[in-house]
């Protein structure tokens, strides 16, 4: 009880195969995971920034999520993946913190983000003569403002708590990474109270913007119901389903993975829950938006065409230009 929690001054994942085939497969498959969520969710970003059809308050939602993502499986896999390679698989005191705070950070940020974006779909298809003003740009910067500041401030507590407890018996983390249930069960004291505020801020976290999302939905549902033509209801939905799929996949494994009872821990099902929500869900993100939403796929085809023509143009004045050089030899 008198020991400092500086007494371990590292930690060693536990979560990794052993067999030197398997890390290498595992290895390949979390880079190819890794470089298809990094270019997908860039296209995204690049794509609502720079086509001025996409400059509205839904693309803009849609452009923080693919930062997030971003942000998010950048926070775990460069290290699970440098571990896999160097076989090194510490991380510092420090380190693990910082991790953990920021898993917790850009989680938070983007439960509440989600609910922002169900939110205006909500204002679009229910109230949509009030969309200019209810769905405004300072409304837009509000709600990602409130986003932010609950996911830098909520998992302080959390995070500063767990990381001040002694952790003086041992230092393998049976995981990935830094996650909040292994790392605590390596504390050499009693960590009822942690988890029961870990709990707490979970329910807070991801039933608050949970319940908002589902009575918006309520509402939409209500909505499309009445419309009669089948035509309008179809735009509805295919508007909505691929926001629909990411709070399924995100608020499915994350509540799984933080709202359990402790006497149903699994270590095993948690560790694949975490990289579900930790890897999946940012990977999926780009393919769900890009290949369900329709203005999403005309913008890719757009820049497609303009590459074509650039390409076309590029080749006709090469050609002109070793004509002319080729005319005037002669001559």
């Amino acid at each position: 009880m008198n020991m400092n929690a500086t007494s371990i001054t590292y930690f060693i994942f536990l979560g990794f195969p052993s067999h030197s085939e398997v890390q290498i497969l595992m290895f390949i498959l979390l880079f190819s995971v890794y470089v298809i969520s990094i270019t997908g969710n860039c296209l995204i970003v690049v794509l609502t920034w720079t086509d001025i059809i996409l400059h509205t308050p839904m693309y803009f939602f849609l452009k923080l999520l693919s930062f997030l993502e971003i942000c998010y499986i950048s926070v775990t896999l460069p290290k699970m993946l440098h571990n896999l390679l160097s076989g090194d698989r510490t991380i510092s005191f420090s380190g693990c913190a910082v991790q953990m705070y920021f898993l917790l950070f850009l989680g938070t940020v983007e439960c509440f983000l989600l609910a922002s974006m169900s939110y205006d779909r909500y204002i679009a298809i229910c109230l949509p003569l009030h969309y200019a003003t209810r769905m405004s740009k300072e409304v837009c910067i509000n709600l990602t403002l409130a986003s932010w500041l609950s996911g830098f401030f909520l998992p302080l507590v959390n995070t500063g708590w767990a990381f001040s407890l002694p952790y003086c018996d041992s230092n393998e983390i049976n995981h990935f990474f830094c996650d909040f249930p292994p790392v605590l069960k390596l504390a050499c004291v009693d960590t009822s109270l942690n988890e029961l505020v870990m709990l707490v801020s979970s329910l807070v976290i991801t039933l608050v913007p949970c319940i908002f999302i589902l009575l918006s939905y309520i509402f939409i549902l209500g909505t499309v119901l009445r419309m009669t033509s089948t035509k309008a209801r179809q735009k509805v939905f295919s508007t909505c389903s691929s926001h629909l799929i990411m709070v399924i996949i995100f608020y499915g494994t994350a509540s799984f993975m933080y709202l359990h009872p402790k006497s149903s821990y699994s270590m095993e099902r948690d560790k694949f829950l975490s990289l579900l929500y930790t890897v999946l869900t940012p990977m999926l993100n780009p393919i769900i938006y890009t290949l369900r939403n329709t203005e999403v796929k005309k913008s890719l085809r757009s820049i497609g065409n303009k590459e074509q023509a650039y390409i076309s143009s590029l080749s006709l004045k090469r050609f002109v230009s070793s004509s002319l050089k080729k005319s005037r030899r002669r001559s």
